[in-house]
């Protein structure tokens, strides 16, 4: 059954929809997209970032968290899953028991890029997640399934880091043993391939 086509769904009808379904949906436009299971690279890579978050907020000594698989309302009728939502505590402390899908910004998302979910990661969700107003974006490409014109030519595969500078995202990308520069997380101490290789 196609429910993706059946109707057009308000934000709060995905949240219900959300409560009772045992599969991943994202909201584009009213429509709900199946989200395809990860690769365990694409998992692996996900952990490896989230200890390493967890690491610098600890330093930082912020009332941040780090999730996997929480929803970013993006618009009025689209609501993402990014792979990471680095997330304010005080923005969630009072609806615990809601369905995880934040209405305000977060801090920083990442999408680990899958041959799926490519185009939406470089160009719908760019747009979507700088207009939210998320200071940061991660784009991890570890295959690599960008187009050239995203991570250069040759393809490598590559870390894009967008960082919101008066309300549009400036992109800087990184490859191999470059170390990957995070306005949010100054003092990170992370290449681009141990990123994309998740630690190992």
């Amino acid at each position: 059954m196609n429910i993706a086509k059946a109707k057009k769904l308000t934000f709060k009808e995905y949240l219900d929809f959300c409560e009772t379904s045992q599969e991943r949906y994202e909201l584009v436009r009213g429509e709900l997209q199946l989200m395809t299971s990860p690769t365990w690279l694409h998992f692996l890579i996900a952990k490896f970032l989230e200890r390493a978050f967890e690491t610098e907020i600890a330093e930082l000594q912020h009332s941040w968290i780090v999730v996997q698989g929480a929803g970013q309302q993006t618009t009025s009728d689209t609501s993402r899953l990014p792979d990471i939502s680095i997330v304010p505590f005080d923005a969630i402390s009072d609806c615990l028991d809601q369905t995880a899908v934040l209405t305000i910004a977060a801090i920083l998302v990442v999408e680990v890029v899958s041959d799926s979910t490519a185009l939406q990661d470089y160009r719908e969700k760019v747009t979507e997640y700088q207009n939210k107003g998320i200071r940061e974006y991660w784009i991890a490409d570890p295959d690599p399934f960008g187009a050239a014109k995203y991570i250069g030519s040759p393809k490598r595969p590559t870390v894009s880091v967008y960082s919101l500078v008066d309300g549009v995202y400036q992109v800087k990308r990184f490859q191999g043993s470059d170390r990957v520069i995070s306005p949010t997380f100054p003092a990170l101490q992370l290449t681009a391939e141990q990123i994309l290789r998740a630690g190992k």
